[in-house]
């Protein structure tokens, strides 16, 4: 699965931030903080949130598993927006 992110189009950060996502569980969620500390950029979370909203995959890179430290959705750059993040997420029985 990692080898399809070298394939991908995106900087070095923006890779290392899609690898990160592969690793979050089916029914599991990781903060874009969470994301930002486990690639060694504990301060970088806006950067996390940019990154995953050039992701060119969504739902293979599973970023609809990502969501702000406090809890609320973040957003959403695959199609149909946090209303398809929020049905991913019920799918996954998260939410």
């Amino acid at each position: 699965m990692y080898d399809l992110i070298e394939d991908l189009k995106g900087t070095a950060f923006d890779k290392k931030v899609w690898k990160e996502t592969l690793k979050i569980p089916k029914g599991k969620t990781r903060s874009y903080k969470d994301i930002a500390i486990a690639i060694g950029h504990p301060k970088a979370y806006r950067a996390v949130a940019n990154a995953l909203g050039r992701n060119p995959r969504p739902v293979v890179i599973p970023c609809h598993r990502v969501i702000s430290s406090n809890g609320t959705l973040g957003g959403y750059s695959g199609k149909g927006g946090l209303h398809t993040k929020r049905k991913l997420l019920k799918s996954e029985g998260f939410i």
